[in-house]
């Protein structure tokens, strides 16, 4: 056979094996079962000992915006293929850099949250587990001078991690 129909059919066949994988591929990594259409994500609850009033509403808009911005997936209120559920265990501060007169040079903003992913079309993905990130912040600031951007920073690492561990399986 010459050498440009072997090559035109090792595509072919390529082709036809890469269309017959049972998962969808997105350029955000995202692999989602194509049976799964649509995502339920719940409100996370604040259980937390300090409550931030306005941090549930915060991150669950932003795992509904993440979800719906780099997925193909439908949000539902019930009966999503995949849903989301959680709260947030923990919302701290601390002081993480003590200088030589017994001073902290930096506090440390920690926000630890819980939660279940349930995978309806494929069993073996659901999870549940537990995520935190934190931020410094100067000591010579006032947490509620800058509690708005440090939440706003947190809850983006916090949300690509949900994300990369629920849809992104690399």
């Amino acid at each position: 056979m010459p050498t440009g129909r072997c090559h035109i059919c090792a595509f072919t066949l390529l082709s036809l094996f890469l269309q017959a994988c049972s998962v969808n591929y997105s350029f955000t990594g995202a692999s989602i079962p194509p049976e799964a259409k649509t995502i339920q994500i719940n409100y996370f609850q604040n259980t937390a000992s300090l409550v931030e009033p306005s941090l549930s509403q915060i991150l669950t808009d932003a795992l509904k915006d993440k979800f719906t911005s780099e997925t193909s997936l439908i949000p539902v209120n019930q009966g999503g293929d995949l849903i989301l559920e959680g709260r947030i265990t923990d919302y701290a501060t601390q002081p993480v850099a003590i200088q030589g007169n017994d001073q902290a040079a930096l506090n440390r903003l920690t926000i630890t949250i819980q939660v279940k992913y349930t995978n309806t079309v494929s069993e073996k993905d659901s999870y549940e587990s537990s995520f935190s990130r934190y931020s410094d912040y100067s000591s010579s600031r006032n947490l509620s001078e800058v509690q708005e951007g440090l939440i706003s920073e947190i809850v983006q690492w916090l949300v690509e991690d949900v994300f990369n561990k629920s849809v992104v399986n690399w």
